[in-house]
């Protein structure tokens, strides 16, 4: 218990009057005050108690506190009612307070001090803090913080340095860099000559924006190259070339089955339909198609560039497949174990949404491996609508196994 060290230790054989006045000096005759006495009987109290101090250290701290208060002269001016316990300074010495500043503090409090405040400068000539000071010639971060008079001689320094570095057209050396950029790569800084409008400098407006370009190329086949620049009209196939070379396409897969030639075709479709801002059910159709192809080679990189440009679509109401492609969303985000994902889009599904043939068939199959129910899931991957077996077809292995496990364990 907290208090069990001081009640199952014997009264010392002398009193604790006895104690305190064993450690002053035997030529001094010392009249004990009642408050004193009392101060010393509360120290030894059980109610005073700290587990972490020692009976040794109560009794040396005590003799401490009162060999400095009779040393001072002070012993009937302080207020013994109100002066904490020896175990109190105790700590606060462990703290790196000194008993001397402890007992002054104490003392503060009861008003012995007054005369030594009377003394000291009065509060109203302190100097107002520096950031509270009115100086042009500071900055307002240095203000912030003291700063002294090196401070702010490095500060004007600094500053006369920076006036220092302008030019005699008044340009400074970062303007001055960007002059000579512009002139070693024949950019006029009006820009009025350069060659592209990004390049010019800041002063400069940028030209209005000519808005899509309409292609002209009459190619139906062209292969796919990454833009760096503006693309040319000459270049981009128009509306009804592109639908020429959709059909082309068609019959070339069917016939060559090469994937890696139709891929390429289709991606330089997609891009003559997008730097013509052309958005459509032909759009649509285009990405509808390179998104099976994709799936039936399992090529998920390509799979995804498409079902995300044809969510965008379908939020367009352009026609297409939508319950279609949400089912192959679904199997997709059961293949990956995206949870938050599959969240969001049953947070999303309407009950029309629902009543799909396609979505319903996904939707059961995630509530059979919630469920763990094995072998609906498995009458379900054969009879699965549209092109979702191939998605099923990648995680279909991984089911297979864990359903071998529950048998094991079983």
């Amino acid at each position: 218990m907290r208090f069990s060290y001081y009640q199952n230790i014997a009264p010392p054989a002398d009193s604790p009057q006895q104690v305190a006045e064993a450690s002053l000096s035997p030529a001094k005759k010392i009249v004990w005050s009642q408050s004193v006495r009392e101060y010393v009987q509360r120290a030894f109290a059980p109610e005073s108690a700290v587990d972490s101090v020692t009976k040794p250290q109560l009794e040396a701290m005590l003799k401490k506190i009162i060999t400095e208060a009779a040393e001072s002269e002070a012993l009937n001016s302080i207020k013994w009612e109100t002066m904490p316990p020896p175990q109190h300074f105790v700590l606060e010495e462990r703290k790196g307070v000194s008993l001397k500043a402890a007992v002054t503090a104490v003392g503060d409090n009861d008003g012995s001090t007054s005369k030594k405040r009377k003394s000291s400068e009065p509060l109203e000539d302190l100097s107002p803090p520096p950031w509270r000071k009115i100086n042009d010639r500071i900055a307002f971060e240095d203000r912030i913080t003291y700063v002294n008079q090196d401070q702010a001689d490095r500060v004007e320094k600094k500053q006369h340095k920076k006036k220092s570095t302008l030019n005699v057209e008044g340009l400074s050396k970062y303007q001055a860099d960007l002059d000579k950029r512009q002139k070693r790569f024949n950019l006029d800084p009006s820009g009025s000559n350069s060659p592209v409008p990004w390049r010019t400098a800041r002063t400069t407006s940028p030209e209005p924006d000519q808005g899509p370009i309409v292609g002209t190329c009459e190619k139906l086949e062209k292969n796919y190259l990454r833009l760096t620049a503006p693309p040319k009209p000459d270049i981009v196939r128009p509306l009804h070339i592109l639908r020429h070379t959709l059909e082309l396409l068609k019959k070339k897969w069917r016939k060559e089955n090469d994937y890696n030639y139709i891929c390429d075709q289709f991606k330089s479709m997609r891009q003559d339909l997008t730097v013509q801002h052309i958005k459509n059910d032909f759009t649509v159709d285009v990405y509808e198609i390179h998104a099976r192809i994709a799936l039936e080679k399992g090529d998920l990189g390509e799979y995804n560039q498409c079902q995300t440009q044809l969510r965008a679509l379908y939020k367009q109401n352009l026609g297409g497949h939508p319950a279609e492609f949400l089912a192959y969303r679904i199997l997709y985000f059961i293949h990956t174990c995206n949870r938050a994902n599959m969240n969001d889009v049953l947070a999303d599904l309407t009950p029309t949404d629902k009543e799909q043939t396609a979505v319903k068939h996904a939707l059961q199959v995630r509530s059979a491996l919630a469920l763990g129910n094995y072998y609906r899931f498995f009458r379900l991957y054969l009879d699965t609508p549209n092109m979702g077996a191939y998605l099923m077809d990648m995680f279909v292995n991984r089911e297979r196994l864990a359903a071998l496990a529950n048998i094991c364990k079983a």
